[in-house]
């Protein structure tokens, strides 16, 4: 069955008032930029002429992907883990710019392999199953696997809101998840595969061209099947993926804002908006992928990103990044003068 959430379109009756709001500031109309769509965008989710947003929480998923069984990265599958105690222990680049820009950090395990992980926290164990399948072979995952993710993020997503929090952003990290990325890509645009493989975490020359055999055995084993966004992430996808689409399409059911990160989070993103596009209007991208295929992924979607900084960590780093972009547009629409308030002439 499709995704199906009761996102709604964000209503236009406020439209002409913010852009009233907008053109009156101290400044020849358009002259801010992205930042004044950013701003408009967050006034209209928000359905309010003082839209406020004074914190952000981050969310990072980790899982194992069982297409790691066919080389298609040059580093072992047990850096996933690795990488989240790291996380844990405060010493990767989310957590150097979370502190920096005070944000608040969750690592949620969705599927990887092996014992449990020690408490944290700053830890959900959430684990959906350990890893995984190989999409090359067999279904990514099963429906009950899929609900049982879409419903955990989902459900992390509302907790954070809940709690007060009113926008979100997501990260992923899972060795081999550049691999289901490009195969969830390639079966939302109809494009082959050699469009949407990219570097990775390094690959040389070789690797691409294996990994783009790897994603075309994947769609063609799987094809029949791909009907919908909810039965593409369940054959091709993986769990930290399927986890954090379910917690963008809550905040979004709930009428807030997410910031999209780079490759992998746009991948996730198009498994909803292919089957409601709506879902957009409450997503901020924050940057354009050194990833190959997130260019093509984001003119497909009509969007721009706000960054351009050939970044391709993952973990949300982008998204983070963005963050004062963000705060930046709010401030400027709320504090910013008026020709009449502050005695400036406007243009004739």
């Amino acid at each position: 069955m499709p995704y199906h959430y009761d996102i709604k379109s964000v209503s236009p009756p406020l439209d002409a008032s913010i852009q009233q709001k907008l053109d009156q500031k101290t400044k020849p109309p358009g002259s801010l930029g992205q930042l004044e769509h950013l701003a408009a965008q967050i006034a209209r989710v928000q359905r309010s002429l003082s839209p406020s947003l004074e914190k952000l929480s981050h969310l990072v998923f980790a899982a194992d992907h069982g297409v790691c069984a066919q080389g298609v990265s040059p580093y072992p599958s047990e850096v996933t883990r690795q990488m989240v105690l790291n996380f844990m222990s405060g010493g990767a680049a989310i957590n150097v710019f979370c502190r920096q820009h005070n944000v608040d950090l969750t690592v949620i395990d969705a599927g990887i392999r092996g014992e449990p992980l020690p408490p944290h926290p700053s830890f959900i164990d959430a684990r959906v199953r350990d890893g995984s399948g190989d999409i090359s072979q067999e279904p990514a995952m099963s429906s009950e696997e899929l609900d049982q993710a879409l419903n955990q993020g989902g459900e992390l997503a509302r907790l954070q809101l809940a709690e007060g929090t009113p926008i979100l952003s997501f990260g992923e990290m899972g060795i081999g998840n550049t691999t289901a990325g490009a195969a969830l890509m390639a079966a939302c645009l109809d494009l082959p595969a050699e469009l949407c493989v990219g570097d990775g975490t390094g690959a040389d020359a070789n690797l691409l061209v294996h990994k783009s055999r790897v994603v075309e055995q994947a769609l063609l084993l799987h094809r029949p099947n791909l009907v919908d966004g909810a039965a593409i992430m369940r054959h091709l996808g993986g769990l930290e993926l399927a986890m954090m689409a379910g917690a963008m399409a809550a905040t979004a059911e709930v009428g807030q804002l997410f910031i999209v990160d780079g490759f992998l989070a746009t991948a996730a993103l198009l498994t909803l908006w292919r089957d409601q596009p709506e879902v957009l209007d409450y997503a901020v991208f924050s940057h354009l992928s050194n990833e190959h295929g997130h260019q093509l992924m984001l003119e497909r979607l009509g969007v721009s990103p706000l960054l351009h900084l050939d970044l391709r960590l993952g973990e949300g780093t982008g998204a983070v990044l963005a963050w004062p972009l963000v705060q930046s547009a709010v401030a400027f629409f709320n504090e910013m003068a008026s020709f009449d308030s502050a005695g400036v002439s406007n243009r004739t």
